[in-house]
């Protein structure tokens, strides 16, 4: 393996976040806050460790599989690890291990926070937080490859490595018309959501920074309270939908924008994914209602609905204080924390698709006991399914429900009871951000929990396997 060759095209993904540390270090020179020399300082270092490998190493040669890999998971730890430096550089509550935990939160699009006291950290370094949700949530070297230069063969490569199999299966395009899909449509979800923003009662940073949440389904948000502190239900409403819009394939959404046959209003995963948050969300309604938590059951449901899609969404928002809530409740929101949105958008989780291939494997199980004979294949979407790719989703949602019991068991270690140790296993591992049951958050966790539940979101966003093949480059031929 050519390691010259893979610094290079990481090179890349460091100009991308140097880009956004000197915009996040304007937007503390706007405001006169005190974190303008840390963010600038951090893109100017940033950006000389991207520079140097593009100006010294020649491009043009066609990279191996093992080096697009390379390059793949080699920008995500980069980047979490140059996404740092603000914090570090700046200081506060931002020891070694708190600005890892941070870094690695915001590009994993997890929304978990040591930060107790948000209003009082600098607007730059906000921004900054919301920025790694941004590029994390469409992925930084999905980003790179479309904003930068065109690469040629090297870029059909590594956007292959990027994007699962199972996201694949709603794009009829090529690898390179994929790419600018996927930028177009975030984009304009976050200019659009926004604008909604602020017509609702936002100002202007605020709106900034919760579109960039939304979109990127992260849950960073600029008060300590997160959207509750706005006590606002059209905000509530606009961010509500398109956390749920960003859940949705983003193949869906341009074929459903552009009027092709392949869109959302046809797709059985996106019509059990909605129906899933509406069921959720009423359970959760009744429940609360029931238990006397809510004067009227509109209150309830308003409230109910709104933390079902939060949660399904792995955004993390919160309005409320969940852990007064029931059993029943809890267990619904439990579920959609597992679950999540579906494959090819932001969302974390186990996915909608892998879900209803999962009830699509046991039908098709107990019929073929009744019809031993029978030749039966699964349908999704109404494309047959290889059997390699039915199998890698199985394999995948037990390889899921190990790595939760093993994060429980280690939060368990930790001191965290059982509620809290499998809630906190599922809040990293899906990218959620909020734990369902009270633990006392992350903030107050031992230094070694907020080691370890970064290693658990990474483990998330590169889905496991890809994040496994990290120690075993070796064993590659």
């Amino acid at each position: 393996m050519r390691i010259n060759i893979v610094m290079r095209y990481m090179g890349y993904v460091m100009l991308l976040n140097a880009a956004f540390m000197l915009v996040s270090a304007a937007t503390s020179w706007y405001f006169g806050d005190t974190a303008l020399y840390p963010l600038l300082l951090s893109g100017v270092l940033t950006g000389a460790m991207g520079a140097v490998p593009i100006m010294f190493v020649p491009g043009g040669e066609k990279i191996s599989n093992k080096e697009g890999y390379c390059i793949v998971v080699g920008s995500w730890m980069m980047s979490c690890l140059v996404g740092m430096m603000p914090y570090l550089l700046w200081g506060g509550e931002f020891t070694l291990v708190n600005a890892w935990f941070e870094s690695v939160s915001g590009y994993t699009t997890t929304g978990a926070s040591i930060l107790k006291d948000i209003e009082a950290v600098p607007k730059g370094l906000l921004f900054w937080r919301s920025s790694t949700h941004w590029m994390g949530g469409i992925g930084v070297v999905m980003f790179a490859l479309v904003i930068l230069p065109s690469i040629g063969k090297t870029k059909m490569t590594i956007s292959s490595i990027e994007i699962s199999n199972l996201a694949k299966d709603n794009y009829q395009y090529r690898s390179n018309v994929i790419m600018h899909i996927l930028l177009w449509v975030y984009v304009s979800m976050t200019v659009i959501c926004t604008v909604l923003l602020k017509v609702a009662g936002m100002n202007w940073f605020d709106a900034v920074n919760h579109s960039f949440s939304a979109v990127a389904t992260g849950g960073f948000s600029t008060r300590t309270a997160s959207v509750g502190a706005f006590n606002n239900g059209w905000v509530e409403l606009i961010l509500a939908f398109f956390m749920l819009m960003s859940s949705i394939h983003y193949g869906v959404i341009f074929a459903t924008i552009t009027g092709k046959r392949n869109n959302m209003f046809r797709s059985e995963v996106v019509r059990y994914f909605l129906g899933s948050v509406v069921v959720c969300g009423l359970v959760c309604a009744i429940s609360t209602r029931l238990d006397g938590l809510y004067n009227t059951f509109g209150e309830a449901l308003r409230v109910g609905l709104f933390q079902c899609a939060s949660l399904v969404t792995t955004t993390g928002f919160v309005t409320t204080n969940i852990f007064t809530w029931g059993s029943v409740a809890v267990m619904a929101l439990m579920f959609s924390s597992i679950q999540g949105g579906c494959a090819g958008s932001t969302a974390g989780g186990v996915k909608a698709d892998r879900v209803v291939l999962a009830f699509k494997v046991l039908k098709m199980r107990i019929k073929q006991q009744q019809h031993p004979n029978a030749v039966i294949r699964i349908k999704l979407n109404g494309q047959l399914q290889e059997s390699g790719v039915v199998d890698y989703a199985m394999q995948f949602v037990v390889s899921y429900a190990l790595m939760v019991a093993v994060g429980a068991v280690v939060f368990a270690l930790c001191g965290f009871s059982f509620d809290g140790a499998v809630s906190a296993s599922v809040a990293s591992l899906g990218n959620v951000g909020m734990e369902v049951c009270d633990f006392g958050g992350f903030s107050s966790a031992p230094g070694f929990v907020r080691f370890f539940s970064p290693v658990l979101m990474l483990f998330g966003r590169l889905e496991i396997f890809g994040f496994i093949q990290l120690f075993l480059l070796s064993t590659w031929k």
